[in-house]
């Protein structure tokens, strides 16, 4: 059987969890099985998109090829109480590249479809783009003691799961609207605590992969004076795609630039930059989305929203 990607464990929550759900278990030759955090009412987009790279890493027949892009379809809710499958195609094993794609499946109907590229690292030509300028981490709020501060359900729950410790340069859209209603965006994050050291590039980037989707839909919201909180907001991925550029490291601040470039229909289309704190970009991720509030024709389900639904169960679309 194909053997699944060895992904180190700690036992320091709530990073623990994210790491112990990135661990899949083999079924049979490319196909694995893979389990959701929980307390969330709908599985977690980056969740599967980062299992289901995992899942492609594992069928690799060379060692030294990495994930260079993906692209992702959602196309249901995933139910976390239940364990989902991957299943791998071997599309190609070219002399400079592999390629992979994957179907998730739960209950027998597939919420997402994702293919993958995969290449070692090469010498060349070289360009970088210059990262902004922004504050440093270290004198902006964290995201974690905002939570921590809200009489909220949302905020209780997120103060104890949240395993990455987020900081907007902007105003932060957890309780309220930015009034400049900016199109772009600029957020550090890191762990809540240290990864293990052992890690290899693979778990690096399905990281990199499992949070770059909870801040892809904040420009739109931010440009059209949204919050997180807005009542009958409705929000859910629907195409995602993301390019690694160089290798990661998930355990160093990084600084995430997220820019909206178009709102119309109900659907949204933002890009979002990762840079070290050296100034160096990493990976960049595209996405277009479904958001929705109450209108007159549409009076929003709130079932993707980032709230409490009228059962008191906690809606969120963060790591």
């Amino acid at each position: 059987m194909t053997r699944p990607i060895p992904v180190p464990l700690t036992s320091e929550e709530p990073v623990a969890s994210v790491l112990r759900i990135l661990s899949l278990r083999e079924v049979e030759n490319d196909t694995f099985t893979a389990y959701s955090l929980p307390q969330v009412r709908r599985v977690y987009g980056g969740q599967v998109v980062a299992q289901a790279l995992l899942a492609a890493a594992a069928t690799l027949e060379h060692p030294s090829r990495v994930a260079h892009s993906l692209h992702a379809s959602f196309l249901r809710g995933g139910n976390p109480e239940n364990a989902f499958t991957l299943a791998v195609q071997r599309i190609r094993e070219g002399r400079s590249f592999t390629s992979r794609f994957v179907r998730a499946f739960q209950d027998e109907r597939e919420i997402l479809t994702m293919s993958a590229s995969f290449a070692p690292p090469e010498n060349g030509l070289e360009f970088v783009v210059p990262a902004p300028k922004v504050p440093e981490p270290e004198g902006l709020r964290s995201a974690i003691e905002i939570f921590r501060a809200m009489n909220h359900p949302v905020g209780r729950f997120l103060g104890k799961t949240a395993s990455f410790d987020v900081r907007h340069v902007e105003n932060n859209l957890y309780t309220g609207s930015d009034p400049a209603r900016a199109h772009i965006q600029h957020l550090w994050m890191r762990p809540r605590a240290s990864m293990p050291p052992a890690l290899s590039q693979h778990i690096h980037r399905a990281l990199l992969a499992y949070v770059v989707d909870q801040v892809m839909f904040e420009p739109a919201m931010r440009v059209l004076g949204l919050s997180w909180m807005t009542p009958g907001m409705s929000a859910a991925s629907l195409d995602h795609s993301m390019w690694f550029h160089r290798d990661v490291n998930m355990n160093q601040w990084l600084l995430y630039e997220g820019t909206c470039f178009n709102v119309n229909s109900g659907r949204t289309l933002t890009r979002t930059r990762i840079f070290t704190r050296e100034g160096i970009l990493v990976a960049e991720a595209e996405q277009q989305g479904m958001l929705r509030i109450p209108t007159e024709e549409h009076q929003g389900s709130d079932r993707w929203g980032f709230g409490v639904d009228s059962r008191g169960q906690v809606s969120v679309g963060m790591a």
